[in-house]
């Protein structure tokens, strides 16, 4: 089964720089293949001639334009232009099927994320390594187990995080041993009884405090 573990990064300038430039690339190549798609579904209608638009397509002409038209776009992954038209191959895929609405142009700043596939990153420790950036901390390890396919990195406000996607097996559904079972009774007397008879005794602030206040006004 495919599990997802969503971890928040620590990346210093340099890299969240990148993180934006990948972003934004991505909201440019999937903006740019969501017009050209428009623009040659028009053109395959009105001529039935012309081929009709594909993510595949698309994905082969951004990749002759863009080392002279689009030269930042090499800066950072690969990866992010690619994912781009593929993720709107899929929203149109799922327009047709009646599952979504119609693809809309992305805007800037808005879910800034870009993926990566399981070749164009590695894991090691509490670190991620990123195409043409290097080595990113990460706030703790990947809790599973298994073949690691997929990398989305995305921002929330200002912080940076990493969704590493795992094909791995269901964990073990076992009953915990020497656990037994208990009725527990919320009161005012006693935070807790339990259906044993044994009673839980919450905190007194009340009274501690009044012991104090008394302390301290003998002191005076």
């Amino acid at each position: 089964m495919l599990m997802a573990h969503k971890i928040a990064l620590n990346p210093n300038n340099t890299q969240a720089t990148y993180f934006a430039r990948a972003s934004g690339t991505v909201r440019f190549s999937y903006n740019w293949a969501l017009a050209e798609w428009q623009r040659q579904y028009e053109a395959w209608q009105a001529e039935g001639r012309l081929p009709k638009p594909s993510q595949a397509a698309l994905r082969r002409q951004l990749n002759a334009l863009k080392r002279e038209q689009y030269p930042w776009m090499l800066e950072v992954t690969k990866n992010a232009p690619q994912m781009a038209i593929m993720q709107l191959g899929e929203a149109f895929k799922n327009f047709w099927a009646g599952r979504a609405k119609y693809p809309k142009f992305r805007k800037k700043g808005v879910h800034d994320h870009f993926t990566l596939t399981n070749d164009q990153f590695s894991i090691d420790g509490r670190r991620i390594r990123i195409p043409k950036l290097g080595w990113v901390r990460m706030r703790e390890s990947l809790r599973f187990t298994g073949k690691i396919m997929s990398a989305t990195l995305s921002r929330v406000a200002d912080r940076w995080f990493v969704s590493i996607t795992v094909d791995t097996e269901d964990a073990p559904k076992r009953r915990a041993e020497n656990q037994g079972a208990t009725g527990v009774d919320l009161g005012v007397s006693a935070l807790a009884t339990l259906s044993t008879g044994e009673k839980v005794v919450g905190p007194k602030p009340h009274k501690a405090l009044l012991k104090r206040l008394k302390r301290l006004s003998r002191s005076f």
